[in-house]
């Protein structure tokens, strides 16, 4: 049997030192796509300026508010000798948002796309960073060199101080007394005469639907009733008013010869003008009842009198008016106001002086937080015996849902939530110029620049 010799220099024979120029399919490939990929990408280009669009140049999505925007990159990058601007002006933003200013004590005016970032997707342009409100408030400065506000503040969780009602020691000063503490007591005395259980709803409620309990109308709530002409009616709670949360149970009646009817809730000259009106036209109705012996009412003790006998008209009604009156202020109406002497027959009555909002700085919605029960946040509430207790809740209480160690398990925590940089009750009104169809781009009238 033979046996084959193979040679270095014989097997090297076998090698094709043409093989890259023979054709391949992944070589092919190679080549069209290099060639291709750059003439769709100028073909596309070429579409879209053709098409009027700019959809090229953008560097991402916008928000939702400005989305109708998207083919008018003019609007908000002022062209400049015929060349857009990187930089979007507060020129631009003026044109539709007349915001003010946050102070004007502040030392400087930051740009408006220093906070408001776009081109991040669909999200919303307030929801700014703390670093946009830090930049001021963790070295507060102002022109003046005083601050009246914390100066140094990085997050909610980091320096931010208590609540400046709480933080003061600050009272409640209402000029109203008010127990919640009995007020959530079972078997209460209600309307009628029947056993009730009040929560905290029945008094306090964001707007909704539904009826007061305890109101003497007892009519619907209505949507503006949280907080007439403001602009979040469900966030803030109403001011309790008489006449729709307390005069079914805490009743005005002046005079067993009137039956179940009252006094208005108002003035003491108002009151003084309904009763002299009421008895001027009782005894009018009724003359012989001159000459009645009025017996002392036994459920007053505390008032020592004699039996009194008119010698007229004019004098008996005087007297009731007077019994009226001292059972109004001695027993009903000091319940839950102050009185003090005045130089006049009438008691002066302190003004009701309820806070609608508390946190004067800063926004709460309390329909955001309509899942929670009350007393899970206001917890001093149902032991509170003072008027002028102070019953909201802590910061603490806050920080336990609010917290920024674990951004995925908790609810949002930066500043925007709560504070608002422009104070938009000084906006200056902004007239529109543009139409729908240059809004979208559609219309042969160019947009104005800038």
């Amino acid at each position: 049997m033979l046996r084959r010799t193979r040679t270095t220099k014989k097997l090297a024979k076998r090698i094709d030192l043409q093989y890259f120029a023979h054709p391949h399919p992944f070589r092919s490939w190679r080549f069209w796509l290099s060639v291709a990929v750059p003439l769709l990408a100028t073909a596309w280009f070429i579409t879209q300026r053709a098409q009027g669009g700019q959809k090229a140049y953008s560097s991402g999505q916008l928000s939702h508010a400005h989305a109708v925007f998207t083919q008018q990159c003019a609007l908000c990058h002022v062209t400049q000798a015929g060349a857009f601007t990187a930089h979007v002006t507060d020129k631009a933003c003026l044109a539709c948002h007349d915001a003010p200013l946050h102070h004007a004590n502040q030392t400087f005016t930051p740009e408006c796309a220093t906070c408001h970032v776009e081109h991040k997707g669909a999200m919303l342009l307030q929801a700014t960073t703390d670093a946009a409100c830090t930049q001021c408030h963790a070295q507060l400065r102002t022109r003046d060199g005083q601050s009246h506000y914390v100066a140094n503040i990085t997050s909610f969780e980091n320096k931010h101080p208590e609540f400046a009602p709480l933080r003061s020691g600050q009272a409640d000063a209402s000029g109203v007394r008010l127990n919640h503490y009995v007020h959530l007591q079972p078997n209460l005395m209600g309307p009628n005469n029947t056993r009730v259980q009040m929560t905290c709803d029945d008094c306090h409620r964001a707007a909704g639907g539904g009826n007061w309990p305890y109101g003497a109308e007892m009519r619907p709530v209505a949507v503006n009733d949280a907080n007439p002409g403001r602009p979040h009616g469900k966030a803030y709670m109403p001011v309790p008013e008489f006449a729709k949360h307390c005069a079914a149970c805490h009743t005005l009646q002046f005079d067993k010869r009137f039956g179940n009817e009252q006094v208005p809730h108002d003035k003491p000259e108002v009151v003084h003008a309904f009763l002299m009106k009421r008895f001027v036209e009782y005894i009018a109705a009724h003359p012989a009842a001159v000459h009645e012996v009025e017996t002392p009412d036994r459920q007053l003790p505390e008032r020592v009198r004699l039996p009194r006998v008119a010698r007229n008209a004019a004098e008996w009604i005087q007297f009731r008016v007077d019994d009226a009156e001292w059972l109004l202020y001695a027993k009903t109406c000091k319940q839950c106001h102050t009185l003090t002497p005045a130089s006049g027959p009438l008691p002066e009555v302190a003004k009701s002086n309820l806070t609608a909002r508390w946190l004067a700085h800063a926004e709460f919605d309390h329909h955001a937080h309509r899942m929670m029960s009350c007393t899970a946040c206001h917890i001093r509430t149902p032991d509170s015996r003072e008027t002028a207790d102070v019953l909201l809740p802590g910061i603490q209480t806050c920080q336990e849902c609010h917290r920024e160690n674990k951004p995925t398990e908790a609810a949002e925590g930066r500043c925007f939530e709560c504070h608002q940089y422009h104070d938009w009750t000084k906006a200056k009104p902004t007239k529109g110029g543009f139409t729908i169809q240059q809004l979208r781009g559609d219309a042969k009238t160019p947009v104005p620049s800038g």
